[in-house]
């Protein structure tokens, strides 16, 4: 099996990169660092940068995660504040940011950047579609679960334990980081 060093202190990222990479041959071997995040309204500029800094730090290849909640209504916020607008108003705050609005369509932007130490990042990206709820609903997960309804469901993430609110999150990303580091290793063979 082969190894990628992934940069996050998120079991939920690591248990996600696990279930996706697992079967394609790839081991998860985590490790958790504080990575500086650069403030940008572009969630690929972030989690590029967060690699190459880690990648320089540990001076091996490593795989870094950023990913931000988009609310269309909203211009796309809080987008990659996620994690910040979590902290402070989280989903009761966003809810009333809502407030009489109909247009409630969202998306998760998840972008995985691969950094080859002493190279520049690839990135890989996932979005998952869905809309924000007008009330909180579930009793599963964590935050933005219980707000978010996925595309074709009649519940928010929330209303699923965690075996399977995994298979609502798309796994494209993994599978084109899998392709990109199996096709690297047969040109150097």
């Amino acid at each position: 099996m082969k190894t990628i060093t992934y940069v996050t202190g998120n079991w939920a990222k690591v248990a996600s990169a696990k279930q996706a990479l697992d079967p394609l041959g790839y081991e998860i071997n985590n490790i958790k660092l504080d990575t500086i995040e650069i403030q940008s309204d572009d969630v690929e500029e972030v989690s590029k940068y967060s690699a190459k800094w880690a990648s320089e730090k540990l001076k091996c290849s490593v795989l870094t995660n950023d990913s931000g909640l988009f609310v269309e209504a909203l211009n796309g916020f809080p987008g990659t504040y996620t994690r910040y607008v979590e902290e402070t108003i989280g989903e009761d705050g966003l809810l009333k940011l809502l407030e009489g609005i109909e247009n409630r369509k969202a998306y998760f932007k998840e972008v995985l950047a691969y950094c080859e130490y002493g190279k520049e990042p690839v990135i890989f990206s996932n979005i998952t579609n869905g809309t924000i709820t007008k009330e909180k609903h579930g009793e599963y997960g964590w935050s933005w679960d219980f707000v978010f309804m996925p595309d074709g469901e009649t519940q928010t993430l929330g209303c699923f334990p965690d075996d399977e609110r995994w298979k609502f999150w798309s796994q494209a990303a993994y599978k084109r980081l899998a392709e990109y580091l199996d096709e690297k290793e047969n040109q150097n063979n």
